[in-house]
C-alpha cells in the first residue's frame, strides 16, 4: 500500500461530492479565478492555469499523474485478483496490494487493446529466493524427487529424473526450481533447459546456479519444486480486498472513465 508523504500538494473541494477528491503537485503562493481563467502566484510569478499544451507541467517542473482507489466487492471473501481492464484512451503502469499480498503490478507495455479499452492480466512478482508466504499461497508446486545431480560447469548443473515423472508439461525454460530434503524449500536456481527423450533415457534439467540466493546441492537425492515464471503466467494477487495504484507520465491530454477487475473466489 502507499506510504505517507511529507510532499507539499493541494487539494481541491467538490461540492457536489461533499469531498475533496484530487491533489494537485503545483503548491502556489496565491491562487485566484478571474474572467473564467485560473491564477496562481509562485514566488512572484504569474501563472495562468490550463493554457499549457505540455500537461502536467507546474512552475517548469514536469510532473506524473497518479490515482488510487481499491477493489472491495464483497470484503469477506478471499479472492483472486485475476486481470485489469482500463476504460481510456491510454495505458498506465500499475501496482496493486492487497491484505495479504503487496507485490502485484503491470507494466504498461503488457496492455493489449480489445474491444476498446486496455486489458492486461495481473503479475505477482514475490521474491526471490521465495519467502514462506508464497509457499502458503501455493505459489510452489511439486515435482517429484532427483535420481542424480552433476556437479556444477559454468555455473550450470544438470539434474536427472525418473522416466515416470512428466517434465514436458509442467515446467518452462525460467522457472525457478527449489529443493528440499526436509525443511523450508531451498533455491537451486532458474532452469535453462527442459530436455526429455524418454526413448534415450534421457529427463532432465539444466539449471543456472548463479541466480542470487541460490543454495548449492550436496545430495543426489532431492524433492524438487517450481515456481512459474511471472511475467510468462500469472497467478493472480490473492487478498480480500486490493488497493491499486495508476501512474501516468504522458504529456497529452488522456482520459480514464473506468477501472474492471476480473476476481474469481478463491477456495483453500
Amino acid at each position: 500500500m502507499a506510504e505517507p508523504t511529507s510532499q507539499n500538494s493541494t487539494l481541491t473541494y467538490n461540492e457536489g461530492v461533499s469531498g475533496w477528491p484530487s491533489f494537485y503537485s503545483y503548491t502556489p503562493d496565491w491562487m485566484i479565478g478571474m474572467n473564467n481563467y485560473f491564477y496562481t502566484f509562485n514566488k512572484g510569478n504569474l501563472y495562468r492555469h490550463n493554457v499549457n499544451e505540455v500537461r502536467n507541467n507546474y512552475y517548469g517542473v514536469q510532473h506524473t499523474s497518479t490515482l488510487q482507489s481499491v477493489f472491495n466487492d464483497s470484503p469477506l471473501e478471499n479472492k483472486l485478483f485475476k486481470t485489469i481492464n482500463l476504460e481510456g484512451d491510454s495505458i498506465w503502469d500499475m501496482t496493486i496490494a492487497t491484505d495479504i499480498q503487496d507485490s502485484g503490478y503491470i507494466e504498461k507495455e503488457w496492455f493489449v487493446k480489445k474491444e476498446g479499452a486496455w486489458f492486461s492480466f495481473l503479475r505477482n512478482s514475490g521474491s526471490t529466493p521465495a519467502g514462506t508466504d508464497e509457499y502458503a499461497l501455493r505459489s510452489l508446486n511439486g515435482i517429484g524427487n532427483s535420481i542424480t545431480v552433476s556437479a556444477v560447469i559454468n555455473n550450470i548443473i544438470t539434474i536427472d529424473f525418473a522416466l515416470t515423472i512428466d517434465l514436458g508439461n509442467i515446467v518452462s525454460i525460467g522457472d525457478m526450481l527449489y529443493f528440499t530434503t526436509g525443511g523450508s524449500p531451498k533455491l537451486a536456481g532458474q532452469i535453462t533447459e527442459v530436455n526429455v527423450n524418454l526413448r534415450s533415457g534421457i529427463n532432465q534439467f539444466k539449471v543456472d546456479t548463479s541466480i542470487v540466493g541460490s543454495i548449492g546441492i550436496t545430495l543426489q537425492v532431492n524433492y524438487f519444486l517450481y515456481i512459474k515464471n511471472s511475467v510468462a503466467e500469472s497467478h493472480g494477487v490473492l487478498g480480500h480486498y486490493g488497493v491499486f495504484d495508476l501512474t501516468n507520465d504522458s504529456t497529452e491530454k488522456i482520459e480514464l472513465f473506468a477501472i474492471e477487475s476480473e476476481v474469481m473466489k478463491s477456495f483453500p
